[in-house]
């Protein structure tokens, strides 16, 4: 039974890492369209100019829960064009890496949501949790994918870690920055890597 596991483990992990040029292909136009969507939820909570910490995390949650479905919808896209099986063994491996640190982010989230707390001091902390967060996430994701998706989670953590410290020494707790730091931190960060990821794979292929 051990080494049946042992050799199934191996074996997708092979698989990942064969893979790696196809992850990266499929990679620039989900951070691309994840980083739009970022940045244009940015300006659209801007323009609503939303007044309460129940209605800033309640935006931010249904967009996550866009881009997720953008994520769902390029990588089944993905799948079909390799004539492959979206829940691939592969798949579950990426899926369970990544799964805890967004779990936590979304448990973190919940009690605003919830119990409709007026401080915004729990918002401006809550933001670099997310972004800590989502950056362990993407670091365990590139365990399977390729070495730049770590790179990326790391500079996420960093980012995460250094506006918790100004934000407790500072403490400017304004909603038009908390938005604008989405928008640029998740969306902006996100664009840019894909454009990154876009342009390389088009001067490998050449």
């Amino acid at each position: 039974m051990q080494n049946d596991w042992a050799s199934e483990n191996l074996q997708i992990i092979r698989t990942l890492m064969e893979r790696s040029a196809m992850y990266r292909r499929a990679l620039a136009p989900l951070t691309i369209a994840i980083g739009v969507t970022g940045v244009l939820a940015a300006v659209v909570a801007h323009a609503m100019d939303l007044e309460t910490p129940r209605a800033f995390v309640s935006f931010w949650l249904v967009v996550s829960v866009l881009c997720l479905f953008e994520a769902f919808v390029l990588v089944r896209r993905q799948a079909l064009k390799d004539r492959e099986p979206l829940w691939s063994s592969p798949t579950r491996r990426v899926t369970q890496a990544i799964a805890p640190p967004l779990f936590a982010g979304l448990l973190l989230s919940l009690p605003i949501v919830f119990f409709n707390t007026e401080g915004w001091f729990l918002i401006t902390l809550l933001i670099p949790a997310w972004m800590i967060l989502y950056g362990c996430a993407l670091h365990s994701a590139g365990f399977f994918m390729p070495r730049g998706i770590k790179l990326f989670g790391w500079s996420f953590i960093l980012v995460g870690c250094a506006a918790a410290v100004i934000e407790i020494f500072v403490q400017n707790h304004i909603i038009v920055k908390a938005n604008w730091a989405m928008g640029i931190c998740f969306g902006g960060g996100h664009l840019a890597y894909g454009i990154y990821l876009y342009f390389t794979e088009r001067r490998n292929a050449e």
